[in-house]
């Protein structure tokens, strides 16, 4: 089996298309034999095989078909609400506050945390991990207005 080049929008675009294939309740085989009917795929049955165009006219069949693509729900999840969290949320406000974090948004945490830990939301974090951010933080804190924080 081959397999197409590498590209950013590959790996989404097959999520997708894996997504429209169960929301269609399509089985396998179905699947399969819509893939290897469609023009211009060569008779590829895998996404696998796929370019990215070839991967956008199989998601075209599939809207065709009533799939619809519903926006990411990204950025709506709760926010973690243990106390090492809610430490590293206020020390982080209080470093917006004294004008050393420019962007105070969850989002902006989660990008700083993940620079720290490579984990990319707080209530993933182990205790060691949003250990290690808060004295981060803390130092951060220190250095700036040279008082401990508690």
């Amino acid at each position: 089996m081959k397999t197409a080049p590498s590209n950013p929008n590959r790996l989404r675009l097959i999520k997708l298309i894996h997504v429209a294939r169960r929301e269609l309740r399509m089985d396998a085989d179905t699947y399969r034999l819509m893939l290897a009917g469609m023009k211009g795929l060569g008779g590829a049955t895998s996404t696998a095989e796929l370019s990215v165009p070839n991967l956008l006219s199989v998601l075209e069949q599939l809207k065709q078909k009533g799939f619809k693509v519903r926006p990411n729900k990204a950025g709506k999840r709760p926010l973690a609400d243990d106390d090492q969290s809610k430490k590293i949320r206020s020390l982080w406000l209080t470093l917006h506050d004294l004008g050393e974090v420019r962007d105070p948004s969850e989002a902006a945490l989660a990008k700083f945390v993940l620079s720290m830990t490579r984990v990319s939301a707080l209530q993933w974090l182990s205790t060691a991990q949003a250990s290690r951010v808060i004295e981060n933080l803390k130092q951060w804190h220190y250095r700036v207005t040279n008082k401990e924080v508690v």
